[in-house]
C-alpha cells in the first residue's frame, strides 16, 4: 500500500536514511487521542514495518504536549455505547498501540510534555522514552471514572517502575514530573526541551550503527523474554537467536571490520 502524502492527526517525517518520526498534530487539543488517530496510527504503524530498510521510529507530539489521552470531546459518548459497543472502542484504540508496539525497529518516544491516560498508554508502548523538563505523566482514567488498567498501561507500568509504585501512581491519578520519572524508569534520561529531537535522533544514529537483525532480534527477545514464565524459556529464545545470526552476513563483517580496524557495513542479511 502507497504511503500517503499526508495523515489527518499527525506528521511522518524522514530526518534520515532509516528514521522515521512520527508527530502528533493536534497541539490545539493536546494532540489528544481520536478514533481517527487510532485508525490512522495504527495503518501508519503497519506500513512501516513492510518498509525493509527501516530502523528507528520516534515518537512525539506537536505543541506543548505529548498525547493529552482520548479527546473529552469523544469521550462524552462513550457512556451511551453499549457493553459490546464499548468493547469494539476499546479494542480499536488497542490495536493502534499493539501495531505501535509492534513495530519490529526499536520505537523512541520523545516526550515533549504532558503523556496523560491514553497518551501514557502511548508513551509505554515505545521501547525508549526521552523526555523534556516538562514530560509528565498521569493514568487520568482513574480521574473520571474509569480504570487506569487501560491500553497496556497496568502490564508496562508493573514491569517499568514495579508492582507498588504502579499502584500509587494507578490508584492516585497524580502527576509524575519528568525528574520523578526518570529516577523511576519511567523515562531514560530528561534533557533541555530545544535539544529533545536532537537527542531522540543521536540515540537513533546510535541503533543504526549496528546490524539490522541483531537488533530487531534483541528487541524481539526483550519483548518476548517479558512474558515467558521461566528462566530456562528465556535461554531457550536467545539461544536461537543467537543461532540465527550467526548464519547471516552481519557477523562475519563485523569480525572483519575489527580485525582491519574499521567500521563494518551492516545489511541486515
Amino acid at each position: 500500500m502507497a504511503e500517503p502524502t499526508t495523515w489527518e492527526t499527525f506528521t511522518l517525517e524522514r530526518p534520515e536514511p532509516g528514521i522515521a518520526v512520527v508527530t502528533l498534530n493536534r497541539p490545539e487539543r493536546m494532540n489528544s487521542m481520536t478514533n481517527t488517530m487510532f485508525v490512522e496510527l495504527e495503518k501508519a504503524a503497519l506500513q512501516l514495518d513492510r518498509e525493509d530498510d527501516l530502523r528507528v521510529v520516534i515518537l512525539t507530539g506537536a505543541g506543548k504536549a505529548f498525547c493529552g489521552g482520548f479527546d473529552l470531546d469523544d469521550a462524552e459518548g462513550l457512556s451511551s455505547l453499549t457493553p459490546i459497543g464499548m468493547l469494539d472502542q476499546q479494542e480499536m484504540a488497542a490495536r493502534a498501540l499493539s501495531a505501535i508496539r509492534g513495530i519490529r525497529v526499536p520505537v523512541i518516544a520523545a516526550v515533549n510534555g504532558a503523556a496523560a491516560g491514553g497518551g501514557l498508554s502511548l508513551s509505554l508502548a515505545a521501547d525508549i522514552r526521552i523526555g523534556s523538563p516538562t514530560a509528565r505523566f498521569n493514568a487520568a482514567f482513574v480521574r473520571i471514572g474509569l480504570s487506569a488498567g487501560d491500553l497496556g498501561a497496568s502490564w508496562h507500568l508493573t514491569r517499568l517502575i514495579g508492582p507498588a509504585r504502579a499502584a500509587e501512581f494507578a490508584y492516585t491519578g497524580r502527576f509524575i514530573e519528568a525528574v520523578e520519572a526518570e529516577s523511576l524508569g519511567l523515562l531514560n534520561a530528561v534533557v533541555p526541551a530545544e535539544s529533545l529531537l536532537d537527542e531522540a535522533l543521536a540515540m537513533a544514529r546510535l541503533i543504526c550503527a549496528n546490524s539490522p537483525a541483531g537488533v530487531q532480534l534483541s528487541k524481539r527477545a526483550l519483548h518476548a523474554n517479558m512474558e515467558v514464565s521461566s528462566y530456562a524459556a528465556a535461554l531457550e529464545l536467545e539461544n536461537r537467536g543467537q543461532a540465527l545470526l550467526t548464519r547471516g552476513e552481519d557477523m562475519p563483517e563485523a569480525l572483519a571490520a575489527f580485525k582491519d580496524k574499521r567500521s563494518p557495513n551492516f545489511t541486515g542479511r
